[in-house]
């Protein structure tokens, strides 16, 4: 391609690492006519060349509204071997290709995409072209997107193009970009010398200036000179390019002229349906040599027996300069010829409507409601929202809108929820309306101003959807009310209204959702009930929902075993249905893990949270897994890590209002600053978390941080001030009696305990702990040997410094082993160094698949585990078995048990 060669390059970079086996994604972006599909056309005659099987596939207008329309193009060529799939991957597959009846959940289809692919690339690589992405369907975008994350260990390269002025959520999901810029001027004047030598000096020069680089008006502009009239000068490039491409139609017969406008209307009928149309509208018959015509006119290519327009501006400008009257009688020619596919025919009744029509929008909704009993969301959204555009009733027009915009952002489509709810006329909604306006307006999402206010809102939109009915709306969004008065910490005001505005409904008092709204707006005042009746909950462990509410309810007071167990149970529900979003909520059970010294559980779970969460956009759950993150690294001593994920905190433009990460971003600080010796500054850090006119204040979550708090107080000489700051803690533990605020209590008192009565102290600590909190209990123990070394009882310092050392090495909180080993050998007890770990040279992921593959799981259920390919997993397997010094899967068991055993050398 002349002045392209720079592009091709890079392409065929990535192609030669695909023929390798390293995969990877790249979208390329452009405006109109730069040339995208001939970028893909001509690389992807390059890769067949090369042995590489394409598979291609387009955005088209119209199927927006089909789900997985893309998809199914795209994957014809072998979906033969969906045959050779497990039972559930093909039932995915065929729920999304209308073989069954509803519509399955995006990423178990992206799941059995992804392996049938990963089949058939290890036959033959793969290459997925995907144009014109600004118009694929969201579900086909999304599969596509969760594949191309995919695609690094196998040899599967996809390339997608997009407009360059299409929204940035229309891509691969993939980081890597490559926009292609107007031809330079000497690359234009190449190509344009080329396609149309002996052009008059004068009609060059003018092509040339008002093509401006772009490769197809360079092309297209030269045939229509004649036709290019001084007051087309001043038009839009684009526009000038529809206008020569219109004028092409001019010489063309009545039929042929019918017959595009007829494939302009419905560009993926098949041949003989666009000819039988085509034939009713112009009134006599309309033949093959129509189509021969509009491709001898450099309108229409034949990719096998499908006609297709060789560029989308030729489509819209054949459209566009049809006559209204002409436009409306072809869609509804079409709609008739489509009895048996009622979505299709609706669009295209829509199409023919002039105005309002409150019957065809009854069907429409009809239709919408249909969709979704079967489970296709994305099937129902475009009909409500072209039943929306249809009605004459405003009020009942928002309904239909917010009710569109509320399954779009169900499937996880939020630009197409803000188009809809721009669409929408918010004036007066009614009350059910404006509740389901909180859910999905991005709005009524975490603002970085008034969250106060916001969350009044919320409550007062709840209390308007109750007082008509609408209660499940109801109670969804007064639980999100209550969310955000832990996450954003509301004021006294607001958690009071939650919890009055829930005592208004009258409501079981050991509802889930109940408990968990207690549990975020009044845990103080309920505590003591709160956990006697989550103790007495027997939850049905299938209902993940119902699990998460729980599991995060308890999560906020503090109650950390239990959350950590309903957490993990959720999340175990998602990951079976493949529900990425959900599941990456439900791992935001990490944090309380580390808690009770599963600091390696957290980290993975953090790290696979993390993922998923970008994936899916669940940006405030990243904020919680990205602290987690943060605080795993720094208690097992990884400071360079830690530091780093605080600072990508601190980055992101929801950090300064969302006070449960601000908190433990501070933890975080305070613990690098004490783990370097910085007593004093350590101390202040953690000391802004309990000021409640510091942004890093959380009324409930800076109790977790009490122990850090005393090791810095008492490390700097301030164990004075910090019982100044925790003088309310012993009256609140007794209203709040949960894990957390035990452990506060109690560890408080013993380190910040007075000489004569210390050892009293740490001996009642010690009995109160809960069991399950041992890194609780190891800092304690550590701190009673200081003391004891302070006080010159070496000798009885030593056992609790070696309880304290051993406890740290198992959990793997290496600062603090290294600080109890620093005091046993000043209390004259030789100790050798703890022995590096095989196990540290694995990434989080590989850990996790070789715990799973010594579990007897094979390749296919770890993939299904953790939404990943088979053969990735045989590929990380085959570089795990090296760094654990193993040749085999049947010495998995016996290397990770032996990590688990790694103790330092103990000296006398």
């Amino acid at each position: 391609m002349i002045g392209r060669d720079e592009e091709l390059e890079v392409l065929h970079g990535l192609l030669s690492s695909t023929v390798a086996g390293k995969g990877g994604a790249l979208l390329v972006r452009g405006d109109p006519g730069v040339g995208k599909s001939s970028v893909l056309r001509t690389f992807g005659s390059h890769a067949s060349d090369q042995g590489v099987r394409v598979l291609r596939t387009s955005g088209v207008e119209t199927e927006q509204w089909l789900p997985f329309a893309a998809l199914h193009l795209l994957l014809q060529p072998v979906l033969g071997g969906a045959e050779t799939l497990p039972a559930p991957y093909r039932k995915a597959l065929g729920g999304a290709f209308g073989a069954s009846d509803g519509e399955p959940e995006i990423y178990r289809v992206g799941m059995a995409v992804l392996e049938l692919l990963a089949d058939a690339a290890d036959r033959q690589p793969l290459l997925l072209l995907v144009d014109d992405l600004q118009w694929v369907d969201s579900s086909s975008r999304d599969v596509l997107g969760f594949v191309a994350r995919r695609t690094r260990d196998l040899p599967i390269l996809m390339i997608g193009a997009a407009r360059t002025s299409s929204p940035g959520t229309y891509t691969l999901g993939t980081h890597a970009e490559l926009v292609l810029e107007p031809l330079s001027p000497s690359a234009a004047a190449e190509l344009l010398d080329a396609d149309a030598p002996g052009l008059a000096d004068a009609v060059r020069a003018r092509i040339l200036q008002r093509a401006a680089g772009n490769p197809l008006a360079l092309v297209e502009l030269p045939r229509a000179a004649q036709g290019i009239s001084p007051p087309l000068d001043d038009l839009p490039l684009t526009q000038r390019l529809e206008t020569a491409f219109a004028s092409r139609t001019d010489s063309l017969t009545r039929e042929c002229r019918t017959f595009l406008l007829v494939l302009a209307a419905e560009p993926t009928a098949p041949l003989n349906q666009l000819l039988d149309v085509a034939s009713r509208l112009a009134g006599s018959e309309v033949t093959v040599y129509a189509l021969q015509e509009a491709v001898d006119a450099g309108l229409v290519v034949l990719t096998g027996r499908t006609p297709e327009f060789r560029h989308p501006l030729m489509r819209s400008a054949i459209y566009t300069r049809a006559t209204v009257a002409d436009r409306l009688s072809t869609h509804r020619a079409l709609a008739e010829t489509l009895e048996g596919s009622p979505g299709r025919r609706l669009v295209h009744l829509a199409a023919a409507t002039l105005g309002p029509d409150d019957e065809l929008a009854g069907q429409l909704e009809r239709f919408a409601d249909d969709a979704q009993k079967r489970g296709q969301l994305a099937a129902a959204v475009p009909a409500l929202r072209q039943a929306g555009e249809l009605v004459h009733d405003p009020r009942r027009q928002t309904g239909l809108l917010v009710r569109a915009a509320e399954l779009a952002s169900e499937i996880n489509d939020r630009v197409q929820a803000q188009i809809l709810l721009n669409r929408a006329d918010l004036a007066e909604p009614g009350p059910t309306e404006r509740a389901r306006l909180m859910l999905v307006s991005d709005k009524a999402a975490f603002e970085p101003d008034e969250p106060q206010r916001r969350i009044q809102d919320m409550i007062d939109a709840a209390a308007g959807a109750f007082d008509v009915g609408s209660t499940s709306v109801a109670e969804n969004l007064l639980w999100r009310a209550a969310a955000r008065c832990f996450f954003q910490d509301g004021d006294a005001r607001v958690r009071a209204q939650a919890a009055a505005e829930l005592d208004r409904w009258k409501p079981d008092p050991d509802a889930p959702h109940v408990l968990t709204v207690r549990a975020y707006t009044e845990p103080y005042r309920r505590g003591t009930d709160l956990i006697a009746r989550l103790e007495k909950l027997r939850p049905d462990r299938e209902d993940g929902r119902l699990l998460h509410y729980l599991g995060s309810g308890s999560m906020a007071i503090g109650d950390v075993g239990r959350a950590t167990r309903y957490l993990a149970q959720a999340a175990s529900v998602w990951r079976s249905q493949g529900r990425l979003g959900l599941l990456a909520r439900s791992l935001a059970g990490s944090w309380p893990r580390l808690y009770l010294g599963q600091l390696a559980q957290a980290r993975e779970e953090s790290a696979e949270g993390i993922a998923l969460a970008e994936e899916t956009g669940e940006w405030i759950v990243w904020l919680g897994l990205k602290a987690t993150s943060a605080l795993t690294a720094v208690l097992r001593g990884e400071r360079e890590a830690a530091a780093r994920s605080v600072r990508e905190l601190r980055a992101h433009s929801l950090f300064p209002v969302m006070p449960f990460a601000s908190v433990m971003a501070q933890q975080v600080e305070g613990l690098l600053a004490l783990f370097d010796s910085r007593a004093v500054e350590a101390y202040d850090a953690l000391a802004r978390a309990f000021d409640k006119t510091d942004p890093h204040y959380h009324s409930t979550s800076r109790w977790l941080l009490v122990p850090d708090l005393v090791d810095a107080a008492a490390a700097a000489g301030r164990n004075e001030q910090a019982r100044e700051l925790l003088v309310e803690l012993p009256e609140l533990a007794d209203r709040l009696p949960s894990e957390m605020m035990i452990v506060a209590r109690t560890y408080s008192t013993a380190v910040l305990a007075p000489d004569d009565t210390a050892e009293d102290c740490y001996d009642s600590a010690l009995s109160a702990l809960p069991d399950t909190w041992p890194l609780a209990r190891a800092r304690l123990h550590l701190q009673h040997g200081r003391r004891l070394r302070r006080q010159r009882r070496n000798v009885d310092a030593r056992k609790p410094l070696r309880l304290a050392r051993d406890e740290f090495d198992r959990v793997g909180a290496q600062p603090w082993a290294d600080m109890a080993r620093e005091q046993l050998r000043a209390a004259g007890e030789s100790d050798g160094r703890r022995r590096p770990s095989k196990g540290e040279s694995l990434t989080v992921q590989e850990r996790q698949i070789a715990e799973l593959a010594s579990q007897g799981l094979s390749n296919r259920e770890i993939g299904q585990r953790l939404f990943i390919s088979h053969r990735t997993v045989g590929a990380h397997l085959y570089r795990i078995y090296p760094r654990l010094g193993i040749t085999s899967r049947g010495r998995l068991s016996a290397a990770l048990a032996a990590l688990g055993d790694d103790q330092p050398t103990s000296g006398g």
